[in-house]
């Protein structure tokens, strides 16, 4: 993930050589899912696991951008987006496995003596219907909980805990076998997606061009939104909301739109996340996944759009490494990578190179 670092650091050396790093980065992500296709004994092969890998970081960078534009832009820290993600996944994984189950029940129902599909199943087994769940799942969720937060003008640590509190209640709900989500086990055992077996070299090729995708798709309309005017009035909005409100501006509805927003790219994330890993439960929505993800915003540095991808990068990065060589040491890697972002580097990693190329 040191690509990213060298878009940063073109940035001030003119556009001229920036497009040509965005163009190095491109290509070597779009190399990746075509080494995959290659013969397994070329010495150029990509295997399975390290594309995998790769995908699933991207898709945690997507996550991390989306974050990124409800704290870094709008001051808004969300403990909560591990929800979102999860909810995209969860709705791509339901058309997923119904692709396996064929006209039967799933397994899982099949198990628990269910006799028919809950009316909320209904239409699953439809492609387009399903990531027409995977968008409005996340987006009406974050609609109903904005509305209300932002209309009682619930802010800072309260809108944080509120936001931890509401995905905590979302995984208790999945853990329960009685809600038709597969219980705690979740949704696995996936074997085709469009009618293509979803194992094969050029379906992981695809799901991960599609990443590729998003994540640039999400990152030009990121910054599209902070260079126009609506970018610099929620940085009004995090910096002083008082005078905003003061110069005749309603916060609330560019809080909610971000706020949508954000959780919108999170499902889309999380739809593409399922199908390149092949499994999806309840602890995903755990909130130590969401404090996880507000550590990649602030190590790779918040309000710069690319930090993050940066930092999500370099915390997944060693969270692979750790979670083999030393996995019981994880979690105490984390929270001392943590102190020493918040202690040394309040700009993140960004921050520090910004300052050296200047």
């Amino acid at each position: 993930m040191s690509l990213p670092i060298s878009i940063t650091v073109a940035q001030k050396a003119g556009p001229k050589l920036t497009a040509t790093a965005l163009g190095v980065v491109l290509t070597v992500l779009v190399a990746l899912p075509l080494l995959h296709l290659l013969p397994a004994d070329s010495a150029m092969y990509v295997s399975a696991y390290t594309l995998t890998l790769i995908g699933k970081i991207l898709c945690y960078c997507i996550v991390a951008l989306a974050l990124d534009l409800v704290w870094g832009y709008a001051g808004l820290l969300s403990l909560g987006h591990g929800l979102f993600f999860a909810l995209g996944g969860y709705a791509m994984g339901m058309y997923l496995i119904r692709q396996s189950a064929g006209d039967g029940l799933p397994a899982f129902m099949s198990f628990l003596a269910w006799t028919e599909l809950p009316w909320y199943w209904y239409g699953t087994s439809s492609f387009l219907w399903a990531m027409c769940l995977v968008v409005l799942a996340p987006g009406l969720l974050a609609l109903v909980f904005g509305f209300f937060a932002f209309r009682s003008r619930i802010k800072g640590v309260y809108f944080s805990i509120m936001t931890q509190a509401l995905t905590f209640a979302g995984m208790l709900l999945f853990f329960r076998n009685e809600t038709g989500f597969g219980g705690n086990n979740g949704f696995t055992g996936f074997t085709r997606i469009l009618g293509f077996d979803i194992t094969a070299a050029g379906t992981r090729a695809v799901l991960f061009l599609a990443t590729v995708a998003l994540l640039v798709g999400s990152l030009y309309l990121g910054f599209k939104l902070a260079r126009s005017k609506f970018g610099r009035v929620l940085t009004a909005l995090r910096d002083a909301e008082n005078r905003l409100m003061f110069c005749g501006y309603d916060p609330r509805g560019y809080k909610l739109f971000i706020w949508v927003l954000s959780a919108v790219l999170c499902g889309l994330a999380g739809a593409l996340y399922v199908p390149q890993v092949g499994i999806i439960n309840p602890s995903e929505m755990s909130p130590t996944n969401s404090i996880e993800a507000a550590v990649w915003v602030a190590l790779g540095g918040r309000g710069s759009l690319i930090g993050p991808l940066l930092g999500a990068g370099l915390v997944n990065g060693m969270k692979s490494w750790f979670t083999v060589a030393f996995p019981e040491y994880w979690l105490f890697a984390l929270g001392f990578l943590f102190i020493v972002v918040t202690l040394f580097l309040p700009k993140g990693v960004i921050g520090l190179l910004r300052r050296k190329s200047s």
